[in-house]
């Protein structure tokens, strides 16, 4: 069994290639050729949760479980099997997986429903897994200007040295006259107003997968033609921007979405992260090892 370390994962899942590979996973659940299985959540009152999520993707299946606490951080692994055998084939370090398969996603969707000339992007929430959202959507846009707002003044003006970004004083100054908008805070409560969306902009709404946070008021889900969701079965269990306005009848699920704009229109993508993505991220990972076995050679079966 081959072990990889952040790293490696970093190296091997570039976010152009990333980005196919979300495509190729939203077909296969499409066709029949994936599986995916919600996240499920043990909750201590250590404050620490246990997260798992599992899926199959063509001739692979897999499970990433990480542990989070507030005040300590987050630890997550992957593990990739053989469809056919059962077979232990990877063991990979998967903080930077799902990060790059979360913009990927991302990247995809915004792809599929966004402004094809839409220059200028929004990003509300300076952390982690905004910088893999920037990143994918300039590689399916000609993003000329990032604008970022965040409550830290310090991690956001970082961020916007960081990604070529400026940094503006409050999220209407970010978010007035954008083509794209991502939002990706732990926020409990909306951190946009209807009134800032402007017809024809596309929104990736990525920071919450809980049933009692939101990043979206409800005026704003419910104006927009499509709010398109990574699996519909997850969302009904974590998707608290859809879940706490009661709003499900412009619902749809990425692998069935066409491309399509429309500049009269307002469309959503709701991101959750499942467990599908993270096989097919991960059987790319492997694969791409594979093809370079020298590298990887003194970690064969390193953890069997």
């Amino acid at each position: 069994m081959l072990y990889l370390t952040e790293e490696d994962v970093r190296q091997l899942l570039p976010m152009q290639e990333a980005i196919g590979v979300m495509r190729g996973a939203f077909e296969a659940l499409a066709e029949g050729g994936a599986i995916n299985q919600p996240r499920r959540r043990l909750i201590l009152d250590t404050g620490s949760t246990l997260h798992s999520m599992a899926g199959s993707y063509r001739n692979y299946f897999g499970t990433k479980f990480y542990s989070v606490n507030p005040r300590y951080g987050m630890y997550a692994y992957f593990m990739l099997y053989d469809a056919q055998t059962a077979q232990p084939l990877a063991w990979m370090e998967a903080n930077h997986l799902g990060q790059i398969r979360t913009g990927a996603a991302s990247g995809y969707a915004t792809d599929l429903l966004s402004n094809p000339q839409a220059d200028t992007l929004a990003v509300i929430g300076s952390g982690f897994q905004a910088r893999t959202q920037v990143k994918a959507i300039r590689a399916v846009r000609p993003i000329k200007t990032v604008r970022v707002w965040s409550r830290n003044e310090e991690k956001r003006r970082k961020f916007a040295e960081e990604c070529a970004a400026q940094a503006v004083a409050t999220a209407e100054e970010a978010v007035r006259g954008a083509h794209i908008v991502v939002t990706a805070t732990n926020a409990q409560e909306p951190v946009l107003e209807d009134a800032w969306i402007a017809p024809g902009i596309m929104i990736n709404a990525m920071g919450s997968n809980v049933a009692n946070r939101r990043e979206l008021p409800g005026e704003l889900v419910r104006r927009a033609a499509l709010v398109a969701v990574d699996s519909l079965e997850q969302a009904k269990i974590e998707a608290g921007d859809l879940i706490l306005p009661n709003s499900w009848a412009n619902v749809g699920e990425l692998q069935n979405v066409q491309r399509h704009f429309d500049p009269s229109q307002i469309t959503i993508f709701k991101s959750l992260g499942i467990g599908v993505e993270d096989v097919a991220a991960g059987a790319f990972v492997y694969e791409r090892a594979l093809a370079t076995p020298e590298r990887f050679a003194d970690r064969n079966h390193a953890t069997r």
